[in-house]
């Protein structure tokens, strides 16, 4: 089986037509093809490399590239200054509107708490609840004599004592 660079070498040798070709091949001795081994593709193709050595080359220095780079840093650098300051009032007003959700949270949040606290005071400070823990402590009410009652009039009071 021959490849499309066999089919061209023999369609383009120099001295030999496709006729001729042809009529050589038939002429030959038939060979026993079951020992051969067929042709690789493009063994007839050889390649030589060639060492280039670009040591002792200097590169010339080209000064309009240097201010080209610094242009296209600065523009760059204006680009994503501009850009920032085109999103920045977005995603400054996003946050806003996520802190404003969490602080509506907390205020529910606490106002069901202030409801509860609420409750457990008004649970704690009830006159049963009171007289129950009279009882378990073992208060009794003074006798009326006992009883002290203080004049508002009089300025023997301790916090209006002078200071020394």
């Amino acid at each position: 089986m021959a490849s499309i660079a066999t089919v061209y070498n023999r369609l383009f040798q120099k001295g030999i037509e496709f006729g001729e070709e042809t009529a050589r091949l038939r002429a030959t001795p038939r060979v026993d093809d079951s020992a051969r081994v067929r042709a690789f593709a493009n063994e007839d193709i050889y390649f030589w490399v060639k060492r280039i050595d670009n040591s002792r080359v200097v590169r010339r220095s080209d000064p309009a590239a240097s201010g080209m780079c610094w242009k296209l840093i600065g523009s760059a650098a204006a680009a994503a200054v501009l850009l920032i300051a085109v999103l920045l009032p977005s995603a400054y007003g996003l946050l806003a509107g996520y802190q404003i959700q969490s602080l509506h949270e907390e205020g529910q949040r606490l106002t069901n708490q202030l409801s509860s606290l609420e409750l457990e005071e008004a649970k704690l400070l009830s006159p049963a609840r009171l007289e129950e823990l009279a009882r378990l402590q073992q208060f009794i009410d003074p006798a009326p004599q006992k009883l002290i009652y203080l004049d508002v009039r009089q300025s023997a009071f301790a916090m209006n004592k002078k200071k020394f």
